[in-house]
């Protein structure tokens, strides 16, 4: 059975750095529509002491989702030496597709065929697929990837991760300052060496209460348009649900893969809020009955690039292999953790291991 590896990497993150400075005229409400009275520098400090995100990124008005995923997509291709024409598949992971200048989710065609456009490949049996499935949606696109290998169906794949969120969010909801806009992709490739690549994934998805813990609703200002749909989260059921969840999740595909957290060197983990993926990996170490460890385990890119969804572990791997992140790199024939959770709620993990040079 063949294995699944990474050959190269790209990704793409805006010009457009936005501060503390661009939301200080903003008019908060909270998540019954009562306006925040409190000075608004006082919301922002707030929250960035819980967040840690201090900057984010945004795309200027001219690009789109599928423009950033072509650029993101054309760098690893060409890190990979690979022809656009020997893919076998393009998967394009996302939450809103191409947002329209209103605010609208725009999927025909689908992200991954305008990608396949973008790149000018010709391959009529090079299919592209869209992955919906919150922001675990690129980890999810990399394990379809690896089912398709495995069951010989493809060789060679491209898989993307592509958010704008900056035109989903309501400008009266303070989770706003949360998200973001970015894209990475990675391109996999069928290996007959053993024991490499992707040796264990799990997915979980709770559908249950945890359905609209996450999703699309009016503006929390009642006083506005209320046809328009922006991006909603309750943040502290979130938080709740991921803390009890995700460190299990975890532990469950390191010991899938036969190993335990010694041997882990990395957890490139989605990042919504910095005080949660603290708590989750100091929890995943506490299953373990580990109380100190070094935190650099979890490389943290959201203090400057905010939550860009499914284009954060993608966009953190190609940054880290391509050494532009101090301090972190990435061990010949090292262990790595792959890890989301999101809308659903769903939940996944992928332990990787790295081919030897």
């Amino acid at each position: 059975m063949p294995n699944t590896i990474i050959i190269g990497s790209g990704s793409y993150i805006p010009n457009r750095v936005i501060g503390r400075d661009y939301f200080m005229n903003s008019e908060f409400y909270t998540e019954d529509g009562v306006k925040i009275e409190k000075p608004v520098e006082e919301t922002i400090a707030k929250f960035v002491e819980i967040t840690e995100i201090e900057n984010r990124r945004f795309i200027e008005d001219d690009l789109s989702n599928s423009q950033i995923g072509y650029e993101a997509a054309k760098i690893a291709l060409e890190d990979a030496k690979v022809d656009g024409e020997q893919l076998d598949y393009i998967i394009y992971a996302s939450n809103f597709g191409e947002v329209t200048e209103h605010g609208y989710a725009d999927f025909m065609p689908t992200m991954a065929a305008r990608v396949k456009n973008k790149l000018g490949i010709k391959n009529r049996k090079c299919v592209t697929y869209d992955m919906l499935f919150g922001c675990p949606g690129w980890v999810e696109a990399m394990i379809l990837a690896d089912n398709l290998i495995k069951a010989k169906v493809a060789k060679t794949i491209l898989v993307i991760g592509g958010e704008t969120l900056s035109r989903v969010t309501d400008p009266h909801d303070r989770n706003r300052m949360i998200f973001a806009d970015g894209a990475g992709a990675v391109v996999v490739k069928a290996t007959d060496e053993e024991n490499v690549g992707i040796i264990a994934h799990n997915t979980i998805c709770d559908n249950g209460p945890e359905l609209n813990y996450l999703e699309n609703q009016p503006s929390i200002n009642k006083e506005v348009d209320q046809k328009r749909l922006y991006v909603r989260m309750l943040g502290r059921k979130i938080y709740e649900y991921a803390l009890k969840n995700v460190p299990v999740a975890i532990k469950d595909t390191i010991t899938d893969a036969g190993l335990s957290i010694e041997d882990i060197d990395k957890i490139l983990i989605h990042q919504a809020n910095a005080k949660m993926d603290y708590a989750m990996i100091e929890r995943l170490h506490r299953l373990y009955d580990v109380k100190e460890y070094d935190h650099a385990i979890s490389p943290m890119t959201i203090q400057d690039l905010g939550n860009t969804s499914v284009a954060t572990i993608p966009t953190m791997y190609d940054l880290i292999i391509k050494g532009k992140m101090e301090g972190q790199s990435f061990k010949d024939n090292g262990n790595i953790v792959m890890t989301s959770v999101g809308a659903g709620m769903n939940i996944n993990a992928i332990v990787y291991r790295f081919p030897k040079k």
